[in-house]
C-alpha cells in the first residue's frame, strides 16, 4: 500500500508545483497587463483573472491537498518515518511551501479584486521562492540522513541568490536601453 501512497503523492506534488510555477507568471503577466492601454489593459487583466482563477481552484488547490492526504497517509502507514531527522527538516519545507501557497492565494484574491498589490519584477524573483523550496525537498529526499542534503540545500540557495542578482543586473541593462 506504502508505494501506491507514494506514487500518488509525487504525481500531485508534480502537479501542485506546476500550479505554483504558473500562477506566478500569471500574476507577472497580470501586472505587465496594469501598465497597458486601458482597452488592451482590460482585456489582458480579464482574461489573466480568468486563468489565474481556474489553474488555483480547479488545480492547484486540489494538488496541493491531494499531496497533503497522500503524504500524512504515507506517515501514517510507515510512521518510521517520522522519527528520521531529514524527515523534520522535510516538513518544515513543507510548512514554508504550504505559507507560500497561502501567500500566492492572497494574490489571486487580489487579483479577483483587481488590486495586485506587487510588480512585475516582484513576481518574477517571487517565482524562486517555490524552486528554492523544491530542489531542497527533492536533495532532503534523495540523500536522507546523508550529510550532503545540507550542501545541497546551501548550494541551491546560493545559486538562486546569484540568479536573482543576474536578474537585477538584467533589468538594470534593459532599463537603460528603454525596454
Amino acid at each position: 500500500m506504502y508505494l501506491y501512497l507514494k506514487a500518488l503523492h509525487i504525481i500531485f506534488v508534480v502537479c501542485w508545483f506546476a500550479g505554483l510555477f504558473y500562477i506566478v507568471r500569471l500574476f507577472v503577466y497580470y501586472a505587465e497587463a496594469q501598465l497597458k492601454e486601458e482597452t488592451e489593459k482590460q482585456i489582458l487583466s480579464k482574461q489573466y483573472a480568468l486563468m489565474s482563477n481556474r489553474l488555483w481552484f480547479i488545480i492547484t488547490w486540489p494538488a496541493a491537498v491531494l499531496t497533503t492526504i497522500f503524504g500524512v497517509l504515507m506517515l501514517i502507514d510507515n510512521p518510521y518515518l517520522l522519527k528520521m531527522p531529514w524527515m523534520h527538516v522535510k516538513l518544515s519545507f513543507i510548512v514554508l511551501l504550504w505559507l507560500y501557497h497561502y501567500k500566492c492565494h492572497q494574490f489571486v484574491k487580489q487579483i479577483e479584486n483587481h488590486v495586485l498589490t506587487k510588480t512585475s519584477s516582484y513576481f518574477r524573483i517571487w517565482n524562486e521562492g517555490a524552486t528554492v523550496i523544491l530542489f531542497s525537498v527533492v536533495f532532503l529526499v534523495i540523500l536522507k540522513d546523508s550529510l550532503n542534503w545540507i550542501f545541497g540545500v546551501v548550494g541551491i540557495i546560493g545559486f538562486m541568490m546569484l540568479l536573482m542578482i543576474g536578474y537585477k543586473y538584467y533589468k538594470k541593462v534593459r532599463e537603460k536601453k528603454g525596454e
